[in-house]
């Protein structure tokens, strides 16, 4: 039986404005799914909520996952003035035992093992994201949340981040990621959560979402990202 995260009368606001709403959602998590719907919609909030880094003021959110059990890769992670390894084995501080050579393994499974000693703050935007999936992998999380992974990546490194989204999915983990490109949802997730003003509004299959979908909303956010792609 899939495991279930938990949405019970859900209420996040910010500047007296409601961010997040939810009054009783389940969703399944399992495999890779996709979180879609317009800028504003509060895709990066509702991660932000699974993930502990907030808490809602009513309701509660309920996870199958712990969060030491869950790594969050945010759109853009700041680096600090340390080595690409030093960015893997600043996790001890976390009291997590992360050896070296396991962070060297972390480098090499995402093609980084020939900047280990250059400075985090001069890689790409690419070689950023890939940093901080080696870093995810060394939290040996069982939940994996990604908000826009490929933003503003050429598509050679979108590439690389969609082959490093599939590994970890074939290696049992969940993964949870925002997207604007729908090519992308298309080729990656199994689950489709469409959102719009900071409401869960579908849940469903890619196929049927995309071909059938059952909300107004739905349709036009769509027709405008087709037409826009």
């Amino acid at each position: 039986m899939d495991k279930l995260l938990s949405l019970q009368n859900i209420k996040i606001v910010s500047n007296e404005r409601t961010i997040l709403s939810a009054k009783s959602i389940q969703i399944p998590m399992q495999g890779v799914i996709a979180i879609i719907g317009p800028n504003g919609a509060g895709k990066t909030t509702l991660l932000r909520l699974i993930h502990g880094l907030i808490q809602a003021n009513e309701g509660s959110c309920v996870s199958p996952f712990a969060k030491n059990e869950s790594a969050l890769v945010l759109h853009y992670t700041p680096m600090l003035k340390a080595s690409v390894r030093e960015h893997l084995t600043l996790l001890r501080d976390t009291n997590i035992t992360v050896s070296n050579a396991e962070a060297d393994q972390a480098l090499a499974s995402v093609g980084l093992s020939h900047l280990a000693n250059n400075p985090a703050q001069k890689l790409s935007a690419g070689e950023r994201q890939k940093l901080c999936f080696a870093r995810a992998r060394l939290q040996m999380p069982k939940l994996v949340l990604l908000d826009e992974p490929t933003a503003n990546l050429d598509p050679n490194a979108s590439d690389d981040v969609e082959q490093m989204i599939m590994q970890l999915a074939g290696e049992g983990k969940v993964i949870l990621f925002a997207s604007h490109n729908m090519a992308q949802v298309q080729r990656l997730a199994n689950q489709v959560i469409f959102m719009q003003n900071g409401q869960i509004l579908e849940m469903g299959g890619p196929e049927q979402f995309f071909k059938n979908p059952q909300t107004e909303e739905a349709t036009k956010f769509l027709a405008r990202e087709f037409i826009a792609q």
